[in-house]
């Protein structure tokens, strides 16, 4: 049977490719963005993927866009909406409590400062905020985190600008009238110009 692989793993061998200026040698940003799943992909792979190093070797900048996922991997156990009797809530994915995959290297508050560095955007549908989406996560997990992926993005960087109040450089970009919806995310001006630099949206200042 074929050995395990880890997405993560996977991904960490696209940005190796992508690495070798012998076959990009013009190659100067790579993007990972992901909406709603690739959106829960892509902020777990900015905290704990490695594939990164082998591109700041190279020279080329790497930024995360993440939109409207359903979750987010947590720091610490502080939740906004604490459910006492969920014993999931800090447990992988949301977490780093248990069922931490093989993968994963590191202690967690060296994984945490190297994720407030790398260049993170959120990028948020503002009509985003059915709790009764057919594709939201409902788990106990997840509702700790807010009841709907707005407030669900809010509460995550709210946390996270209270953990790093003087070093958190991550970016929110809200898009108004669009609700969990990818290709009008990504075909609006502000996933335009986050993903191919397009005019039409002032981003953020940093």
């Amino acid at each position: 049977m074929p050995a395990p692989v880890s997405s993560f793993a996977a991904i960490d061998a696209v940005l190796a490719r992508l690495a070798d200026r012998s076959r990009f040698p013009k190659l100067e940003t790579v993007i990972a963005a992901g909406f709603s799943a690739g959106g829960q992909v892509v902020q777990r792979y900015a905290v704990v993927g490695q594939g990164e190093t082998a591109l700041d070797a190279a020279g080329i900048h790497v930024r995360y866009v993440v939109s409207d996922p359903s979750s987010y991997l947590h720091f610490s156990a502080d939740r906004p909406v604490h459910d006492p009797s969920c014993t999931r809530e800090n447990a992988w994915k949301y977490g780093f409590g248990a069922d931490v995959p093989p993968y994963v290297a590191g202690h967690v508050s060296d994984l945490e400062a190297r994720y407030v560095k790398r260049d993170v955007v959120y990028l948020l549908g503002l009509t985003d905020n059915d709790p009764d989406n057919a594709s939201l996560d409902k788990s106990c997990a997840a509702r700790a985190q807010g009841p709907n992926r707005v407030a669900r993005m809010m509460n995550y960087i709210a946390e996270m600008q209270r953990r790093h109040p003087d070093d958190f450089t991550h970016a929110l970009v809200t898009v108004p009238g669009i609700a969990h919806e990818g290709r009008k995310m990504f075909e609006s001006p502000c996933g335009q110009a986050l993903l191919f630099g397009a005019a039409g949206c002032r981003l953020f200042d940093r």
